[in-house]
């Protein structure tokens, strides 16, 4: 005979699994919305960078065109769809329900953001050979794109798109939290995930090519070097319900992302080695 008859407690609330949730990347990029069709295209133009001329010996100004370059956007379908029956959902703890639409829509915000890190990977310009974060990184990386003409002054627009280990490194940096340099103090508090600091607004995404590995590959940019595109403007499309005939419940979400680069001057690649962090 036993002497004792332990009882088990199932907490009925779901935790939720670490995961990434939402699209922090389309903010970074020129975004289209399509009405109607598969491909959005963006025009890049410009003078081709131009000289100013005088006027020719036959007493006319030479006349020139301007650079146009069509970029192209193809857009794919993107679908996550959760199945469950309706025992299944009767003897799981939790509410499975919540938990099915709750995932979908993260595997599609996740969808939305490697589009974008896909084609920022293509990116032709780069800092040399891996490195650790340092203030002189950040300082190359503004250098670089101010040589290829870029608008580093409109700060709204200067964007750095790291790795959880650069955030580790600049935050032993001192002139990233002596309030000398800056406002905010930011080891008092919470981590943060979108700050500002040496003339760009910087995110820290979990899921960028390489990362926690020697070469994790990041990126400064301006606005404009990115366009990504999206179905009607509505972002996901979400879907709930029950079927009767097989008796299960079902979550889907589904969109039509696509994503291009538009100006390779405008973006510079960073390979940060994380191997000592």
């Amino acid at each position: 005979m036993a002497e004792s008859a332990p009882q088990i407690q199932y907490r009925q609330e779901l935790v939720s699994e670490f995961e990434e949730g939402m699209s922090w990347l389309r903010q970074t990029t020129v975004n289209e919305a399509v009405i109607k069709g598969n491909q959005a295209t963006f025009l890049v133009g410009g003078s081709g960078g131009a000289s100013a001329v005088t006027r020719g010996i036959n007493g006319l100004i030479p006349a020139r065109a301007d650079s146009l370059t069509q970029n192209t956007a193809t857009l794919v379908e993107w679908h996550d769809l959760v199945r469950k029956s309706r025992f299944n959902i009767f003897q799981s703890q939790g509410d499975q329900r919540r938990l099915m639409q709750e995932t979908c829509r993260k595997v599609l915000n996740r969808r939305i953001d490697q589009d974008i890190v896909n084609v920022m990977d293509t990116a032709s310009n780069n800092l040399g050979a891996a490195a650790v974060m340092s203030l002189s990184v950040a300082a190359k990386a503004m250098t670089t794109l101010g040589e290829n003409e870029v608008a580093c002054e409109d700060a709204d627009k200067m964007w750095a798109v790291a790795t959880p280990a650069v955030r580790g490194y600049l935050m032993q940096i001192s002139e990233f939290n002596s309030v000398d340099y800056v406002d905010m103090k930011f080891l008092n508090g919470p981590a943060r995930r979108v700050m500002r600091w040496a003339g760009f607004n910087w995110i820290f995404h979990p899921n960028l090519s390489g990362v926690g590995t020697a070469s994790e590959k990041c990126y400064f940019f301006h606005r404009d070097a990115l366009g990504s595109a999206f179905d009607s403007g509505e972002g996901l499309n979400t879907a709930i319900g029950y079927d009767d005939e097989q008796d299960y419940s079902y979550a889907r979400c589904s969109s039509f992302t696509g994503a291009v680069m538009l100006q390779q001057t405008g973006i510079v690649q960073f390979l940060h080695d994380a191997s000592a962090i």
